[in-house]
């Protein structure tokens, strides 16, 4: 029941990050200034990542370099992806292009994880994709082929960056923190030199826009990405992939909200992928394998207990706390009632 407890903690607190993802687009259409997607992306990750460097002060170490300049580039680098397409496309609509990450995810993880998706999640996921399909080619989505590219790219990218993150795993004494921080300043610096060469710094920055990148650098930026990656390395992949969904779901919310519109095929189609992706990761097949897993790991520590008394010169006993060591040759029994010294 503790470890049931401590699992239902984990992914609450690794919900928060996808649910503050969510609020990206508002953020973006409402307070930001138009048309600099690379700055934005820049003030949500460098800033971010120098202040974790400082609370942490460490650095990585040998192969460590490349893998954050890898991951970097995976999930803080693709965020004017995520800029673009939040200033092309509808909240609800933009966002639910993220739906399609949990199936990337299950595809991306056969290849790097060896880890084979069972056929109740391949027929969950097949209409998972047709309900992403259905909200994108909604006849009054007002959408257009940049923001759509824009936003499955940025799909594409951030599910690799789950991968390879649950793969590599931290290094040894590395928090969440720390990595959080680590990738945040390595994508931060990659975004800097392009958002200078391309876009500049925006002419006015008002004190809505202050608090909105204020906003995407702290929660959406730090203090997400630090529950994310704790997430990832405590979580199966088939765990926390879905809860991406979260970020759709709280932006739709918003959107509606706000006065914005989904035409019934849009509805049913967004209706169908969070049921699609979801049931995917819940399905019965899925939790008779865990619940094999489990029987199979406990089977291997009870013949590894057995061995162990086995080398000990003890038998194994039903009772804790019994005496079972074999009696030495020539001792003697004690008679009943007496008591050693």
């Amino acid at each position: 029941m503790h470890r049931y407890k401590a699992q239902a903690a984990t992914v609450l607190l690794t919900a928060l990050a996808p649910a503050s993802w969510g609020t990206t687009y508002v953020v973006t259409t409402r307070l930001l200034p138009p048309g600099h997607p690379l700055f934005a992306g820049l003030m949500r990750a460098l800033p971010a990542g120098l202040l974790a460097l400082a609370i942490t002060r460490v650095l990585p170490r040998g192969e460590w370099w490349w893998r954050t300049a890898v991951l970097g580039v995976l999930n803080i680098g693709a965020m004017p992806l995520l800029f673009v397409a939040a200033e092309r496309l509808p909240g609800g609509v933009a966002a639910t292009l993220g739906a399609a990450q949990p199936l990337l995810v299950a595809a991306l993880g056969l290849a790097l994880l060896h880890d084979r998706p069972t056929a109740w999640r391949l027929a969950w996921g097949v209409l998972g994709v047709l309900g992403v399909g259905l909200v994108v080619l909604g006849p009054r989505a007002r959408l257009d082929a940049v923001g759509v590219l824009a936003g499955l790219g940025h799909t594409a990218m951030m599910a690799a960056g789950v991968v390879l993150t649950k793969r590599w795993g931290r290094p040894a004494g590395v928090g969440p923190l720390t990595l959080a921080g680590w990738q945040l300043t390595a994508g931060g610096l990659l975004l800097l030199p392009l958002t200078l060469a391309a876009e500049g710094v925006p002419q006015r920055i008002d004190a809505g826009a202050a608090g909105g990148y204020l906003w995407l650098g702290s929660m959406g930026g730090l203090i997400a990405y630090t529950l994310w990656f704790r997430g990832i390395g405590r979580l199966p992949v088939a765990a926390s992939a879905p809860l991406v969904l979260l970020s759709p779901l709280v932006a739709t919310v918003i959107g509606v909200a706000q006065g914005e519109s989904l035409s019934m095929p849009q509805v049913l189609g967004f209706a169908l992928a969070l049921i699609a992706l979801v049931a995917a990761q819940l399905g019965p097949a899925e939790r008779k394998k865990t619940e094999t897993k489990e029987e199979f790991h406990h089977a291997e520590e009870h013949d590894d207990r057995r061995a162990r008394s086995h080398r000990d010169g003890r038998r194994p006993s039903g009772r804790r706390g019994e005496d079972a060591r074999t009696p030495r040759a020539g001792a003697v029994p004690e008679a009943a009632g007496e008591r050693r010294p």
